[in-house]
């Protein structure tokens, strides 16, 4: 036998104010059409005044143990995945954990930008298959509103708030391709592209937020390329073909990228989850809201192979192949 990382439940949650693009070009020279054309993104989410990352995320978390049939108590482990905590410290995974009512166990944050959440559960992953975890709550949860520049149009369209939740828990399998849970996971980085996307502040450097600066074009080209590769990677080291994938949930950035890395490995759209024209990048938030949406519509169901896969600054990419 052979133990696995089986996602159990999901949950997310949103901040009731939409912004359209309609709502966008009154603020910066720009127009729906534009956005829709270049990105896909026809609206996003936007925090308020008491909408924060930790307020988000808890949300998320709750409706994910609610799925899962799961109370905090049985949580032993908490990792947020989030580029814009609450606080440079503590972690948010702490306050999380704090507001949950959770007394036991371990909570930190998981800071890889917009691949967070696939670094987080394949943090999560090891927990369990190492034996310091049993029951694993894995966030995304972004307010990107707070680091952008709203004179930038090139930025400000592209980017929306929202929290995403799993409960990933323990269960065994006989160690093949056909066990229920995450396969294989596989994270990268490279940090010689770290000014490509980057956020131009901080607290050692220039005792500030900073705003999030992006190299557009270079983010895509590098994106396409090492997304579709490390998928590719992924499917193999689980011993299956891009044609076993039921469901492929990208992270949620453009939606050229999602159609480019897909068409490369040969899977068709219509086995695309996209939130994206909905909610925009919401960075580390942005795979589980997809995957939430997919399994509250029926869409992902029990047994089906599904594939998540990130880019973010720094560069960071990865990809978690589980069985749901």
């Amino acid at each position: 036998m052979s133990l696995r990382s089986a996602i159990e439940g999901v949950g997310s949650a949103l901040p009731k104010r939409i912004m359209t693009n309609a709502d966008i070009s009154k603020i910066v020279d720009t127009s729906d059409e534009w956005i829709v054309e270049r990105t896909g993104i026809k609206a996003r989410h936007i925090a308020a005044e008491g909408e924060t990352t930790r307020t988000l995320a808890v949300e998320a978390a709750r409706k994910a143990l609610d799925h899962a049939k799961l109370a905090p108590g049985d949580i032993d482990l908490i990792i947020v995945a989030t580029s814009t905590p609450d606080k440079t410290f503590p972690a948010t995974a702490t306050q999380v954990q704090a507001d949950l009512g959770v007394t036991t166990g371990a909570a930190f944050d998981v800071q890889a930008v917009c691949s967070g959440f696939v670094y987080g559960l394949t943090i999560a992953d090891n927990f369990i298959r190492g034996g310091q975890a049993k029951c694993v709550l894995v966030i995304g949860s972004e307010t990107f509103s707070r680091i952008l520049d709203w004179n930038d149009r090139t930025t400000c369209v592209l980017f929306g708030d929202g929290a995403g939740a799993v409960v990933v828990r323990a269960s065994t399998g006989l160690g093949t391709n056909q066990d229920r849970g995450i396969l294989q996971c596989q994270i990268h980085s490279d940090g010689r592209y770290v000014d490509k996307l980057h956020v131009d502040g901080g607290p050692s450097t220039t005792k500030t937020v900073g705003h999030l600066r992006m190299e557009g074009r270079e983010v895509f080209k590098h994106a396409v390329t090492n997304i579709a590769s490390v998928m590719a990677e992924t499917i193999a080291k689980a011993g299956l073909v891009p044609a076993d994938i039921d469901w492929f949930v990208p992270h949620q950035a453009n939606r050229r990228i999602l159609e480019g890395t897909a068409r490369k490995l040969g899977i068709s759209e219509d086995r695309i989850v996209i939130t994206l024209d909905q909610h925009g990048n919401t960075s580390a938030a942005s795979i589980p809201l997809a995957l939430d949406a997919a399994v509250r519509d029926g869409r992902i169901k029990k047994g089906q192979l599904v594939l998540m896969e990130a880019m973010g600054g720094g560069f960071t990419w990865g990809a978690v192949l589980a069985r749901f």
